[in-house]
């Protein structure tokens, strides 16, 4: 779901930790869409068939057939060709390494292009895993593992063919100390791979859980030889940086300059092309990124015509500042897409490690000072919706009164619980008439005070005379569109007696520091979710706390938590994978341990008028990946030659 801040354009979409990237990414690719609506009442709990197939779906089956020629969202007759240049797709200004499966440094953008992984997932329905570099799965019938055969075609970029071996030597690596911490926590289910002949791989999985196999079959693939040398050895994982990927996908390095610029070509001998998954698919010649130092920057080059097409996550922007000549003249186009994804959680982010977020009256009271009705007539001319759920937009997220299965969950915590959670979830608070900002802060003023935060000699303070004080840390370089939303919030803590102070600091420090988890308060756009899967436990669980770099930047330590997150992962059924949910959706809006933003229900695109999209629209999608994979450039009509 596309959410958005002015001054946050391009972090919108930003994922706040390397996990958390590479998560989104390998997610996206295992598998695609939500559960919604009726479609709920059609998916079965059957156990996995143990006879192989071509496709797998986490619930029910899947929408095509062995025998589908393409996706539905996509145009089998789009022309090739043609250089497709975009701007950073988030903060990023530079990068340093060609590696993204690394903590340290900054990778280049568009190296999901590379590398292929065993399974692909569809953008138009429930969970679902098509073959890629596999041609068949065959789950377990006790589901404790799944085994892929390799098409014989599968080639990786130096003509290699692709082989089980090198399918175990990318888990193994992924799994090791060299790749990202939260790595090993991502694939810690998968005890091992095992070859069982050239061709076939085998995940074994530590526990029965019906995502594992999708874990597996999303894991990018890299052939072994990237990163040996001429003579033999070998340079670590973790030191590989500008040496060059060898992957299986469509494009490759062409070139790139100072950490600011890199294009990607089409493999001519890309061995995956002719297959279902990826008709209609990759056809651009070219795509090219340039990485601007800011978002005025960024957006100033598009309308001078520096790059092709632009996601707008900014209402602000769009309504007023994506114009120009360009745009009057039909050069430029600006759209928005319905999308159905989930809408993940925005958010200022409270890091509980420290002492003065601790306490959950504290953070509520935080809550209630945020104007978003304010915010949203005023400055985001109405485009948004308050957040109210981990899980909004889909089945995922809680409502009305727990049910008996929910209750399973939480009951053996009440004594940790608040007991709210037993009730319905929180109600955002709301400022439009009868309700005002004054009457919340009056709220938020009882609440602190119950905590033992009292305004006294000219600032709210605690029993020891501290005053309450909290960096919000931030990376959007003070870009007056973010100006006015800070402005707004820190005034209505001051009048609590809260000081605020707002530092931007550049990116790479930005990363660093929430890798160490070195922050008060900072915004953050968590993934969006579909199927709450794996993902979680790198958000949420105790262990994850204490792991640098991962994604549970709240700091959350929670017994109870950590139980919900056990039949989360383990869920065998819908019906249970929702009561873990809903139970786990509870938790954490009771436990207010994020100041909810805001999202939007379309994808505001503006492009050059000589792209073009497929007519038939994907219902679960990243709008600059559908740009990558479906777009292509319109033939242009042939110039004439001058007579002479």
């Amino acid at each position: 779901m596309t959410t958005g801040t002015p001054g946050r354009a391009a972090r919108a979409g930003r994922t706040q930790t390397v996990a958390a990237r590479l998560f989104a990414w390998m997610r996206q690719r295992a598998r695609h869409g939500a559960i919604q609506g009726a479609a709920c009442a059609l998916m079965l709990a059957a156990m996995p068939s143990a006879h192989a197939v071509y496709a797998i779906a986490q619930y029910g089956e899947p929408k095509y057939p062995a025998d589908f020629r393409h996706f539905d969202y996509v145009n089998p007759d789009a022309p090739r060709g043609g250089t497709l240049v975009l701007a950073n797709p988030n903060r990023l200004t530079s990068f340093d390494k060609f590696n993204p499966f690394t903590l340290r440094g900054n990778a280049a953008p568009g190296l999901g292009m590379i590398f292929e992984s065993l399974t692909t997932g569809s953008m138009d329905e429930v969970a679902s895993a098509y073959g890629l570099l596999a041609d068949d799965i065959r789950i377990a019938p006790d589901g404790k593992s799944v085994t892929f055969h390799l098409n014989p075609r599968a080639r990786f970029s130096n003509g290699d063919t692709v082989t089980a071996a090198d399918v175990k030597f990318s888990l193994d690596t992924l799994k090791s100390p060299q790749s990202a911490p939260s790595m090993q926590a991502y694939f810690s289910d998968i005890v091992r791979a095992v070859v069982v002949d050239a061709a076939t791989i085998r995940f074994e999985f530590r526990t029965n859980n019906r995502e594992l196999p999708f874990i597996a079959g999303g894991m990018p693939v890299f052939s072994h030889k990237w990163g040996l040398r001429a003579d033999g050895s070998r340079i670590p994982f973790d030191q590989l940086a500008f040496e060059q990927p060898i992957g299986s996908g469509p494009y490759l390095i062409e070139s790139y300059s100072n950490g600011r610029t890199i294009s990607y070509r089409l493999d001519p001998n890309y061995w995956g092309k002719d297959l279902p998954v990826r008709v209609g698919t990759n056809n651009f010649a070219r795509i090219t990124y340039k990485l601007y130092s800011d978002d005025v920057a960024r957006l100033e080059a598009f309308k001078a015509g520096e790059y092709d097409a632009l996601v707008e996550n900014v209402a602000r922007n769009w309504v007023r500042r994506d114009v120009g000549k360009r745009f009057d003249s039909g050069e430029l186009v600006k759209r928005e897409f319905p999308q159905h994804n989930g809408t993940g959680m925005q958010g200022f982010v409270l890091n509980v490690r420290k002492p003065m977020f601790q306490d959950v009256r504290v953070r509520e009271a935080l809550d209630l000072a945020l104007d978003f009705q304010w915010l949203n007539r005023m400055l985001f001319y109405s485009q948004y919706t308050r957040l109210d759920s981990w899980f909004a937009n889909t089945v995922f997220q809680a409502k009305g009164l727990p049910s008996p299965g929910e209750l399973a969950l939480l009951d053996p915590w009440r004594k940790e619980l608040d007991p709210a959670v037993f009730g319905p979830p929180p109600v955002q608070p709301d400022t439009d008439p009868p309700d005002s900002l004054r009457a919340n802060l009056l709220k938020a003023r009882a609440l602190l005070a119950e905590a033992g935060w009292t305004y006294r000699d000219g600032a709210l303070r605690n029993a020891q005379g501290q005053p309450f004080a909290f960096e919000v840390l931030d990376d959007s370089g003070g870009a007056s569109q973010w100006a006015p939303i800070m402005a707004q919030y820190t005034r209505a803590l001051a009048r609590l007696g809260i000081r605020v102070d707002y530092r931007t600091v550049d990116f790479a420090l930005y990363q660093k520091r929430l890798d160490a988890f070195d922050f008060d308060v900072t915004t953050i756009r968590f993934p969006d979710v579909q199927v709450p899967g794996t993902e979680e436990l790198d958000r949420f669980s105790s262990k994850a706390a204490d792991e640098s770099g991962s994604g549970n930047l709240i700091g959350l330590k929670s017994p109870a938590v950590d139980a919900i997150l056990k039949a989360l992962v383990q869920a065998q059924t819908l019906q249970q994978l929702l009561d873990a949910s809903h139970a786990l959706d509870r938790v954490l809006m009771h436990g207010y341990y994020v100041v909810p933003q805001w999202y939007s229900s379309t994808h505001r695109v503006a492009y050059r008028n000589t792209l073009a999209y497929p007519a038939k629209l994907p219902l679960y999608y990243d709008a600059t990946d559908w740009i990558l994979s479906a777009w292509w450039f319109k033939p242009q009509p042939a110039t004439p030659n001058p007579q002479h």
